[in-house]
């Protein structure tokens, strides 16, 4: 009989309750300065490892769905308010940020290795590791695992089971740092935000949704989504993403879609529920579990993940001083596309969302290349 649990209706009912929280919480006096993103990662964090919603080592098929559907129709829906021009002002400063980050988490991954000596514990399959981690903070979870099944990495079990549980647990606790880090570095050093005067013109037409507008939003998301699909099926070297963010961008550019109502909130609802999963994967209990591979694990990939926020808030504060696009910049490497996208959100930044995008796509093509390369020079 399956656990009450593990019920996919239940799990939807609880990470849409936590949603619902979230957002309530944001508005309080104490859950304003944390923001929506972040109390709904560290909500369903809580009952994942309270045993109340499946985590990571018991994940149901409703996560899959969630991130392979949800979260890359979310982009699609907030790509529907996107603004080229923002790409002139953004788009740029955002694209050499990004490149900053990954250089950083190169660095940070080398740094790391030469001083704790993971391999000490890990072994050969150390180095191995190290490509794989470097993959996933450049690009995601796609570079991980072409790196891991490039050596067969999948048939090691506890090591391959102990990356994943830490890359969880550290990539939700780097969404929480990168949320703190402007508040942080503005009580230090004065910023300037770059291309937000294109902000205004997001919002425009994303104010009361009907129900001829949230009908067309879904057959353009749907239709849309199983083109990138197919594509994808024929043009396998094109990630689906990449095809799938070209269409919204193309149609955001017609006045009858620009004005449909919505999408915005649509595509922000998505995001939310695709965080909540992530917290969720926020197993601790996972890393405990595995001793001392587990803690080495840990603090290896956390060392190497520091050593990049520093990198980053570094030179990327000399080279712009927008400490929300650094933030957001440096969520693209570890997290990927769509909690940078909700970090962009969370900042108000809505003209930083398509840039975001953009480099989240970079992250994919770029990963893969850097951690074959670590694990050549390791």
């Amino acid at each position: 009989m399956t656990n009450f649990t593990e019920n996919p209706v239940y799990v939807l009912t609880v990470l849409s309750l936590m949603v619902l929280l979230s957002l309530f919480g944001a508005k309080t006096k104490w859950g304003k300065p944390f923001g929506a993103a972040l109390l709904v990662i560290v909500f369903t964090a809580v009952l994942a490892n309270l045993k109340l919603i499946p985590s990571a080592s018991n994940s149901i098929p409703l996560y899959g769905a969630i991130f392979k559907y949800l979260a890359p129709i979310s982009i699609f829906f907030l790509l529907l308010g996107a603004n080229l021009k923002s790409i002139r002002k953004a788009g740029a400063p955002m694209i050499v940020l990004f490149l900053i980050g990954s250089l950083a988490t190169v660095l940070g991954i080398l740094f790391s290795w030469y001083v704790l000596s993971p391999q000490t514990v890990l072994g050969d399959d150390g180095k191995i590791l190290a490509g794989m981690l470097t993959g996933t903070y450049t690009g995601g979870s796609v570079n991980f695992n072409a790196v891991a099944l490039a050596y067969d990495f999948q048939e090691r079990g506890v090591l391959y089971a102990g990356a994943i549980a830490v890359d969880n647990v550290v990539t939700a606790v780097w969404v929480v740092i990168t949320i703190a880090i402007p508040v942080l570095m503005r009580r230090f050093f004065i910023d300037k935000k770059i291309g937000v005067a294109t902000a205004v013109a997001d919002e425009v037409h994303d104010t009361t949704m009907d129900l001829r507008s949230l009908s067309w939003l879904l057959v353009l998301g749907l239709v849309s989504f199983l083109i990138s699909e197919v594509v994808s099926e024929f043009l396998p070297s094109i990630p689906s993403i990449i095809t799938l963010s070209t269409i919204g961008i193309v149609l955001a550019q017609n006045r009858f879609v620009s004005n449909l109502k919505g999408a915005h909130t649509l595509g922000l609802y998505l995001v939310y529920l695709f965080l909540a999963v992530i917290g969720a994967y926020c197993e601790i209990g996972s890393v405990i579990a595995l001793k001392e591979v587990g803690f080495t694990l840990f603090f290896f990939t956390s060392v190497a993940v520091l050593v990049h926020g520093l990198l980053m808030l570094l030179f990327g504060g000399l080279a712009f001083r927008d400490w929300d696009m650094v933030a957001i910049a440096s969520q693209a490497n570890i997290g990927g596309g769509a909690s940078a996208i909700a970090l962009a959100e969370t900042f108000n930044r809505n003209e930083l969302v398509l840039p975001a995008i953009l480099v989240g796509t970079l992250g994919n093509a770029l990963g893969t290349y850097l951690g074959f390369f670590v694990v050549s020079i390791l």
